[in-house]
C-alpha cells in the first residue's frame, strides 16, 4: 500500500500536502508549529487536518508493519502462496489482514486440533470434496481406533465434523460476509436483568434497534448499563439469510452423502465459532466508533472553554461556595496576584449572613473589586442569593459571574497547587483558582489534567489512553493559537507550547528566576537543554513584550524576521514602529498580495498572517468568542414559567442536545430538535459550541426530578 496516496484518499487532500506533512513529522515538527509555520509546504492544512492525518499515518504504518510480520510468519510455515500475498497486501484494515491470517495463525487445543491429531483430517477431506459413493457414517467407520479414544463411527464423524465447523470459520471470504451482514441487517436487543430495578437505564429495560442507525450516545449508555451489570446485551443477526449464504458458497452438487454431514458443520462453524466472535467484533467496533465521536465532541467542548475571553483589568473576588466549612474567598488583582483570602459563614448551618456582608463591604472597599467569581458546587445556589441580596442593598457597581467549578479541587489537591501555594489550604488555593480562571480560562485551565474539566459524555468509560491524547492536543492547540507571554507564564502554560516538554518549562522558569525577564527571544538559546530545534519549534509562540526585538511581541517566526523588516521597509514602516501599537495601514500599502510576496521571498500565506501579526501585534483570536453572562440578581428553579424568554450560557454539548446554565443552578436541556428550525443539523456542534450565549424559551419544569426543558426557537 502506498501510505502517502492513501492518505490523500482518505483525507480529501493533495498527494504533495500529505508529503509533506509526513515529512515535517517526521523530522520530530509538532502539529501546532506545521499548521502555523508551514503553511506553504502543506498547503494550508489546519491543526485539526493535521492532527486526523497523523492518526491515520500512524494507523496505516502499523498496518503495514504487521501485513509484513505475519507474510513472514506464514512463509516460515511454507504456506504463502502469491495469491495469498497480493490478498494480505491488498488489505486496507487490520480486521482483514487478521481474518487472512486466521487459518494460519498457531491456535490454543480446539475441537479440531484435537480431532486432526487423531488422524481425522483425511476423513473430513472426504466431506468436504463431496464425492463419497457411501453414507457418511460408513466412511467414518474405517477411521475407529480405540487407542486414539476414536471407538465409534459416530466419534470418528464428530471429529471430522469439528474439522470443517473450524476450516469454514477459518475462511476469510465467509468472515467477511457475515460481519457486513450482521451489521447491515442485524439488531442489538437490550433487556433489564431485573425490571423491579429503578435506575437511569430504564429507557433501554426492553429496547431493540437496527445495528446500522444506533446512535452513539446510545451505545454509550448500553455498554455502561451492561458493564453495571442491570442490562443484558444481544445481538440479532440475519441467520437464515447466512446460513443460505454458506450452503450455497460450500455445497457444490448435492451429494446425498456429504451434504447433511456439511449442512450440520456449517450450522456448528456459525453459530459455535463465527457468530459469537463477530458479535465481539461488532459490539467493540461500535463502542470504539463511539468513543471517537464522544471524544470528539469532548474535545471541541473542551476547546471553546479554553478559548473563553480573558476578563482583563478587574480585580476579582474568587468565591468558593460551601456550607459546614465555609465559603472560602480569595481576592486576586488584576495580574492574577492573590491580595487576601478569608473564610465566611454565610450559609447553614451557621448563617452568619451579617458579617459576610460586613466583609464583603470592607474588601469592596480596600481591594477595589469590581467583579465576583462564584463557583458553581454544593452551597452555589445559598451564596448567590447572599450575593445578589448584598448588590442590592449597597447598589455598589459588582456583578457576578457563575463559573464552573469543574477540576478546582482536583487542582487545589496537585502537588503543582501546594507548590504555587505552600501556605494555603484546598479550599484557599480552589478559591483562588475559580477567581483566575474568570480572569484567563486558558492559563488557568492547562493546570488542571483535562479530564477533570467534565466537558463530555461518558468521559470515564472512554479509552483513558486515546482521551488523555485527544485531549491534551486540544489543549495544545489552544495554547499555541492564543501564544503566551515568556516571562509570566507558568510551567504548566509553557508545557503546551511546541517543542517545550515539562523539563524544559520548569528550567525557563528557573533559568527567569535566576536571571531575570527574557529580553529577546534568543536568550531561550540558554536555557539548560533548550537545543535549537527546540528554539525553532516554540519561539514564534512565546512572546517578549519591552524587549530588545519588537518583533519578538508578536506572533511571527525568528525566520520570518529578515522577510519581515523587508516588507516594513517596502512600506515605508520600521520595526520600531510597532512599539506604538499596530500598524493598521499597513494591508492597504502592500497591494497585491502575489506580488509583494514575490518581492520578498516568502510565500502568500506566511505573508498573509505577516501582515496580520504587524497590524495587530499579539492579538488574542479569544476577542472573538462570547464573554460570560454578567448577573446582578438571582433566578430560582421555581421562578421560571413556560414561555420565558432568558439569556444562558452553554456549559455542555453531547449528542442528542445541550445543557444551557440560566442563573437557577440546574442547567435546562435544549434537546436537539430544539436548537434550530433554520436547517437540519445531525449534531447539536453544528449550531452552537461551549461557552456560547444563547436565547432559550422554557418548554417544562419538573421542580421534583430537578429538569427543565428548553428550546432555542424562540417563536414556534
Amino acid at each position: 500500500m502506498d501510505i502517502l496516496k492513501q492518505l490523500g484518499k482518505e483525507l480529501q487532500i493533495a498527494l504533495g500536502q500529505a508529503e509533506a506533512a509526513v515529512k515535517l513529522i517526521d523530522e520530530g515538527c509538532t502539529i501546532p508549529f506545521i499548521a502555523r509555520y508551514r503553511k506553504e509546504a502543506t498547503g494550508g492544512l489546519n491543526d485539526e487536518q493535521l492532527r486526523g492525518l497523523h492518526q491515520r499515518l500512524l494507523y496505516l504504518r502499523n498496518l503495514e508493519e504487521r501485513k509484513t510480520q505475519i507474510l513472514a510468519a506464514v512463509e516460515e510455515q511454507g504456506l504463502l502462496t502469491e495469491e495469498l500475498r497480493k490478498q494480505i497486501q491488498a488489505a486496507e484494515t487490520l480486521v482483514s489482514v487478521e481474518d487472512l491470517y486466521r487459518p494460519y495463525r498457531p491456535k490454543r487445543k480446539t475441537r479440531a486440533s484435537i480431532a486432526k491429531e487423531k488422524g481425522l483430517e483425511p476423513l473430513a477431506e472426504m466431506l468436504w470434496q463431496q464425492q463419497l459413493q457411501k453414507p457418511a457414517i460408513e466412511a467414518a467407520a474405517a477411521f475407529l481406533s480405540p487407542e486414539k479414544e476414536i471407538n465409534t463411527a459416530q466419534d470418528a464423524l464428530a471429529g471430522a465434523k469439528d474439522i470443517l465447523a473450524e476450516r469454514i470459520s477459518d475462511d476469510a471470504d465467509v468472515r467477511t460476509y457475515i460481519r457486513k451482514a450482521t451489521f447491515e441487517q442485524g439488531n442489538i436487543t437490550v433487556k433489564a436483568k431485573d425490571e423491579t430495578v429503578d435506575s437511569v437505564f430504564e429507557l433501554y429495560y426492553d429496547f431493540e434497534e437496527p445495528l446500522k442507525r444506533l446512535a452513539d450516545h446510545r451505545i454509550l449508555a448500553i455498554d455502561r448499563g451492561e458493564s453495571q451489570k442491570i442490562l443484558s446485551v444481544k445481538i440479532a443477526a440475519p441467520e437464515d439469510r447466512i446460513l443460505r449464504y454458506l450452503e450455497r458458497k460450500i455445497l457444490k452438487e448435492e451429494n446425498p452423502f456429504a451434504a447433511p454431514v456439511l449442512r450440520e458443520s456449517i450450522g456448528d462453524s456459525y453459530r459455535r465459532l463465527i457468530a459469537p466472535a463477530i458479535e465481539r467484533e461488532i459490539r467493540n467496533q461500535l463502542t470504539e466508533k463511539a468513543q471517537e465521536g464522544a471524544i470528539r465532541v469532548f474535545g471541541k467542548n473542551l476547546a471553546q472553554l479554553l478559548m473563553q475571553p480573558p476578563i482583563a483589568g478587574q480585580v476579582v473576588l474568587g468565591w468558593d461556595p460551601a456550607f459546614r466549612t465555609g465559603c472560602k474567598l480569595a481576592v486576586v488583582d488584576a495580574t492574577g496576584k492573590v491580595l487576601d483570602t478569608t473564610v465566611i459563614y454565610p450559609t447553614q448551618p451557621q448563617n452568619k449572613v451579617k458579617e459576610a456582608k460586613a466583609l464583603l463591604k470592607k474588601w469592596i472597599d480596600a481591594y477595589g473589586i469590581t467583579l465576583i467569581s462564584l463557583g458553581n458546587g454544593t452551597a452555589s445556589r445559598e451564596s448567590e442569593q447572599v450575593i445578589a441580596e448584598f448588590l442590592r442593598e449597597t447598589k455598589l457597581s459588582v456583578r457576578y459571574v457563575i463559573v464552573s467549578e469543574a477540576g478546582a479541587s482536583v487542582y487545589s489537591a496537585s502537588k503543582l497547587a501546594s507548590e504555587e501555594f505552600p501556605d494555603f489550604d484546598v479550599g484557599q488555593r480552589s478559591a483562588v483558582s475559580i477567581a483566575r480562571r474568570l480572569q484567563d480560562p486558558l492559563a488557568e485551565l492547562v493546570k488542571i489534567e483535562p479530564k477533570a474539566i467534565g466537558v463530555g459524555q461518558y468521559q470515564h468509560d472512554m479509552n483513558q489512553k486515546k482521551l488523555g491524547e485527544a485531549l491534551e492536543g486540544v489543549v495544545e492547540d489552544c495554547v499555541n493559537k492564543v501564544g503566551v507571554d515568556l516571562n509570566t507564564a507558568s510551567a504548566p502554560l509553557l508545557s503546551y507550547i511546541s517543542g517545550i516538554s515539562r523539563t524544559l518549562a520548569g528550567n525557563i522558569v528557573r533559568f527567569r528566576e535566576e536571571n531575570g525577564r527574557f529580553a529577546s527571544r534568543r536568550q531561550l538559546l540558554k536555557v539548560p537543554k533548550l537545543g535549537p530545534k527546540a528554539y525553532e519549534q516554540s519561539a514564534g509562540f512565546l512572546r517578549v513584550t519591552g524587549g530588545t526585538e519588537p518583533l519578538d511581541a508578536t506572533g511571527l517566526h525568528p525566520e520570518s524576521y529578515e522577510a519581515a523588516r523587508k516588507l516594513l521597509k517596502s512600506c515605508g514602516f520600521s520595526v520600531e514602529d510597532l512599539k506604538n501599537g499596530g500598524l493598521e495601514e499597513l494591508g492597504k500599502k502592500v497591494g497585491a498580495i502575489g506580488k509583494k510576496a514575490e518581492e520578498i521571498g516568502i510565500g502568500e500565506m506566511t505573508l498573509a498572517d505577516m501582515i496580520g501579526e504587524l497590524e495587530k501585534p499579539g492579538r488574542d483570536p479569544r476577542e472573538k468568542m462570547p464573554a460570560p453572562v454578567f448577573r446582578t440578581d438571582v433566578l430560582e428553579m421555581k421562578d421560571l414559567k413556560e414561555g420565558m424568554i432568558l439569556k444562558g450560557t452553554v456549559r455542555n454539548v453531547i449528542d442528542f442536545g445541550i445543557f444551557v446554565d440560566i442563573g437557577v443552578h440546574q442547567d435546562g436541556l435544549v434537546h436537539i430538535s430544539n436548537i434550530t428550525d433554520k436547517k437540519f443539523i445531525r449534531h447539536p456542534l453544528e449550531a452552537v459550541s461551549v461557552g456560547d450565549v444563547v436565547e432559550v424559551r422554557v418548554l417544562s419544569v419538573d421542580l421534583k426530578r430537578k429538569r427543565i426543558q428548553l428550546s432555542m426557537i424562540l417563536n414556534p
